[in-house]
């Protein structure tokens, strides 16, 4: 490309120089021709005019002296009635160059050898190529950084460009000083701040997938586990079957709700959920766990309660939440559910440390975690209950004590929701 525009260039700097050079060289030529003409019309009318002064006189023309006042030139003078005087050498045939005044006294001629008129038409065409030469070096000069100008910045946006197609979606940031150049560097850097934000919720969504596919895989672990336990025992398998069938539905829920959000097409409905139901079901697929962990888990506060939510999404939590107690608590994992004015609250505590004061204010942040985990438990229960109008808030450092707010049914009927991560 930059070759094509220096090529370009030049050529346009050439046919500007031919057409304004030739037209110039043409004008210098008849120019310096006139000037002479002139000239030698203007030396004979002024000898014509000095020999009638003679003659006037009665004075005699001296040849000497017009040879002196008229070097280089061949002057001839006839006056009536005396002979003609012949002064200097004349020109070459064919290369004298000849004007002439007349009155009634006689006349007079000069001529000049055309080659000092050529001579000097020479110089000044020598003069006028020059100039013409200047002026192709410095439209060469000029193309040359012009198309440096703008090919190395669209050398720059193609490497950009190319770098955008193999993933690396950093912003230049980049300023070239020209308009448009500079607008398409600027769509390239909104390209890459949008692809860089799809990588990263591309990433964030693989992370929370498995995440949350997680938390039903352990609490299915736990029933296949009870049910290889309790082989000989039909009753308890029916039973642990049942349970690890829920698990498999709520899987499927789960998946579905990720797939869902993959689309951007997540527009859940809250309503009336029973907090009970959800409360027990958990309860009962946790149990197990925190037995063989040596650990009770139990149940207290109001029952019959009724909030605004999704039941899938208040299982995950309350699952998200019993699953950090059982892996970072200790002692007795309790459930505690009330209402007040405003919410029904679903408080989780257990007996252990609690969360350090380090971490304490950023316990819901992504990434953040006192136990190694990954640290997106947490961030994605709270995503989840908002989701649902509700919030989830850490109530107590230690032990640690997490509550649930929930709204009440009797606010509204139904309440389309803003989707959260899934």
């Amino acid at each position: 490309m930059r070759r094509r525009l220096l090529s370009s260039m030049l050529l346009v700097a050439v046919i500007a120089v031919v057409l304004l050079g030739v037209p110039l060289g043409m004008l210098v030529v008849r120019s310096i021709n006139d000037e002479a003409v002139q000239l030698l019309r203007a030396e004979a009318t002024r000898l014509l005019a000095g020999v009638e002064y003679s003659v006037g006189q009665g004075q005699k023309v001296d040849p000497h002296q017009l040879a002196k006042n008229y070097p280089d030139r061949y002057i001839q003078v006839y006056v009536r009635g005396n002979q003609p005087i012949a002064v200097g050498s004349p020109p070459p045939p064919g290369r004298e160059l000849t004007q002439e005044a007349r009155s009634e006294a006689g006349y007079v001629r000069v001529a000049q050898d055309s080659a000092q008129v050529e001579q000097d038409i020479r110089a000044r065409l020598v003069l006028t190529v020059a100039l013409a030469v200047i002026a192709l070096g410095v439209a060469v000069s000029l193309a040359t950084v012009t198309s440096r100008r703008l090919s190395l910045p669209l050398q720059d946006l193609t490497k950009i460009a190319e770098r955008l197609g193999s993933g690396d979606a950093r912003p230049s940031r980049h300023s070239y000083g020209i308009p448009e150049v500079d607008l398409v560097a600027e769509v390239l850097d909104r390209s890459a701040l949008r692809i860089s934000d799809l990588l990263a919720r591309e990433r964030e969504f693989a992370t929370d997938a498995s995440h949350q596919l997680r938390t039903p895989l352990t609490g299915l672990t736990m029933r296949l586990e009870e049910i290889v336990a309790a082989a000989d025992q039909p009753k308890t398998v029916r039973e642990e079957g049942e349970a690890a069938i829920i698990q498999v539905e709520r899987l499927t829920a789960v998946i579905d709700e990720l797939l869902a959000a993959a689309r951007r097409q997540r527009h859940a409905q809250t309503g009336p959920i029973k907090v009970d139901d959800v409360v027990d079901q958990q309860i009962t697929e946790w149990e197990p766990a925190f037995r063989r962990a040596q650990r009770g888990l139990i149940r207290r506060g109001d029952r019959g309660l009724c909030a605004l939510g999704t039941a899938g999404g208040l299982s995950q939590v309350l699952s998200t939440l019993m699953e950090n107690s059982l892996e970072h608590g200790a002692g007795v994992l309790t459930v505690y559910t009330t209402s007040t004015d405003r919410s029904v609250v679903i408080e989780v505590a257990d007996e252990g440390p609690g969360i350090p004061e380090s971490l304490g204010h950023k316990v819901f942040e992504r990434n953040v975690s006192g136990g190694g985990s990954t640290g997106l438990g947490l961030t994605l229960a709270r995503a989840l209950v908002a989701a649902d109008g509700g919030r989830l808030e850490l109530v107590k450092r230690r032990p640690a004590t997490f509550a649930i707010f929930l709204r009440h049914v009797r606010e509204h009927g139904r309440h389309r929701v803003v989707s959260g991560p899934a």
